[in-house]
């Protein structure tokens, strides 16, 4: 345990912000994209301790943004602690799980290392209904266990029946705030690998070469034909109907890969029946080739889309070793948490 120390010239108040050795070494958290930021004391003792600190300004503090307020006195906050997004609610149970969703969409639209929902100072308890609202976001982890999505909640009612729901099932349950981010920080991270495009028509094979130099570095050889097309449908698709700047990336985890187009459209995607027209086709073909296909909306109006393919093993002999798909979690340009502005 230590402390860290900013310079008085900020001219803000300052918080030391302590926290125990959560699930191993002391967390680093030295990527020079992250702002560092100073925070006032917060009105949750809990979040006095779910901060990380080290050597200096390098290691990590947490900024308090409002991601969801339809309400200003139950407003949802977001912090971060290793890159795990952490949404704070308040007020009563049903109240907070409805506004979670759409936090939860913007969290994982930025690709953290995972979600934690703060539960643990709700009001009362769940009220019918509000188990399987909070539940929807287990959808997430089904079509996607690379970013798992923890819930602190010290009521253990809600952990057993999440745990009998169909999508809850597939969420990480805990009594308190440090538990869900060491369980979150627990699972194995997962190899990305990211790309910058501009909305050119040579975009889409740009994107084909990158996804298939990434998939023979990892020994997913077989996976190249349908992650190729599928990648040039999703890059074409932005160029014609957005025609912004695109974000690629490429995960593996395990049996899936994961491919996501991020641009500043603010169309939604939507399969349909082609017809006579030279488009129309290519999303009707990613969601038949995919095991997962969605978007998520981000903050600045754009959104994510992305689709989940089922990839097999490397074997030993022509793929790398068993483990090496667990590589060091690589983030997006941006990290930060954007605020969702609700009419």
């Amino acid at each position: 345990m230590s402390e860290f120390n900013v310079p008085q010239t900020l001219g803000r108040s300052l918080l030391t912000v302590l926290l125990p050795n959560v699930g191993g070494p002391c967390l680093d958290f030295r990527d020079h994209r992250i702002e560092f930021a100073v925070v006032q004391t917060p009105k949750n003792p809990l979040r006095a301790s779910v901060g990380v600190v080290g050597q200096g300004a390098d290691m990590f503090s947490f900024k308090s943004v409002n991601l969801v307020s339809p309400d200003p006195h139950r407003p949802i906050r977001t912090y971060t602690a290793r890159q795990v997004a952490i949404l704070e609610t308040s007020g009563l149970f049903g109240d907070a799980v409805e506004d979670l969703d759409p936090a939860i969409e913007l969290a994982l639209a930025k690709t953290p290392r995972g979600v934690v929902c703060d539960l643990t100072t709700m009001l009362e308890g769940p009220q019918p209904g509000d188990i399987d609202l909070l539940a929807k976001a287990g959808r997430h982890v089904r079509d996607w266990p690379g970013i798992p999505v923890a819930v602190a909640c010290p009521d253990p009612q809600v952990g057993v029946l999440l745990a009998a729901h169909p999508l809850g099932a597939h969420l990480i349950v805990t009594a308190t705030i440090l538990q869900a981010l060491s369980a979150v920080l627990r699972t194995p991270t997962v190899a990305v690998e990211w790309l910058h495009l501009a909305p050119h028509p040579t975009a889409s094979r740009a994107a084909r070469d990158f996804v298939t130099r990434t998939l023979l570095g990892w020994g997913l050889s077989s996976a190249t034909p349908t992650a190729s097309l599928v990648v040039s449908e999703l890059v074409t698709n932005s160029t014609v109907h957005a025609g912004t700047k695109i974000d690629l990336s490429i995960a593996w985890d395990g049996p899936a890969v994961r491919l996501t187009v991020q641009d500043r459209g603010t169309g939604r995607p939507r399969p349909r029946i082609a017809g006579l027209g030279p488009h129309g086709r290519g999303l009707t073909i990613v969601s038949g080739l995919s095991r997962g296909f969605g978007f998520l909306p981000t903050g600045d109006g754009g959104k994510v889309v992305w689709a989940v393919l089922e990839v097999p093993l490397p074997s030993p002999l022509t793929g790398p070793e068993p483990l090496e798909y667990a590589a060091p979690h690589q983030e997006p340009p941006h990290l930060s948490i954007p605020v969702l502005q609700k009419g």
